[in-house]
């Protein structure tokens, strides 16, 4: 699915929401910016890990969360100019192929964070065959908020690695911004899962 031919489009805020209430034991991983925004926004839960920095960092941090909690599904939820900065991860997920975790790419085919500016997905590259070409079969995009029903059904699955990339509205929804005390964000996460602070 090219992103110039996709309408009508998500709504970002709506589809992240529907996602998390239909997922209710997945930990969430979230990239930084408007991905963390959406989650946040949906309401805030200690087993959500919100990322601040480390630009194309949240998929790899699933793959290693999905690894070492394979009875919980894990997922990502970032934007597509987070995952481009960090495509590589998906060899080495698709390598690894853990059975519990899904990447969700809410594709605006823009940086958000930086100024709007156009990102590759809208400028020719396609992140479903890329992360097909990877190794990740269960790849596809969606353009519709009802989607999230069919995504969160293959999140509580836990039947394989995939890849989803919703093409979305190339809008800013007003900003909801998470705990910004990474040391937090951690400490929470952990406990969350049984596991004491270092």
């Amino acid at each position: 699915m090219n992103q110039k031919q996709s309408t009508p489009r998500a709504d970002r805020r709506a589809l992240v929401a529907q996602l998390i209430a239909a997922t209710p034991d997945a930990l969430i991983v979230s990239g930084l910016g408007s991905a963390s925004y959406d989650v946040f926004a949906s309401g805030d839960r200690d087993q959500n890990y919100y990322l601040w920095g480390a630009m194309g960092g949240a998929a790899a941090l699933g793959l290693g969360l999905a690894l070492a909690q394979p009875d919980k599904p894990v997922v990502v939820i970032t934007g597509d100019g987070e995952q481009l900065m960090g495509i590589g991860s998906l060899a080495t997920i698709a390598a690894k192929q853990p059975k519990n975790l899904t990447i969700v790419v809410l594709d605006n085919g823009h940086f958000g964070e930086t100024g709007m500016q156009q990102s590759h997905s809208s400028l020719g590259t396609d992140l479903v065959a890329v992360a097909k070409g990877f190794g990740i079969a269960d790849a596809f995009a969606v353009d519709r908020t009802a989607a999230s029903a069919e995504i969160a059904q293959g999140i509580n699955a836990r039947q394989g690695t995939r890849f989803v990339q919703v093409f979305i509205e190339a809008n800013e929804p007003e900003r909801a911004l998470p705990p910004r005390d990474g040391p937090y964000i951690k400490n929470r996460f952990r406990a969350a899962l049984g596991l004491k602070p270092f």
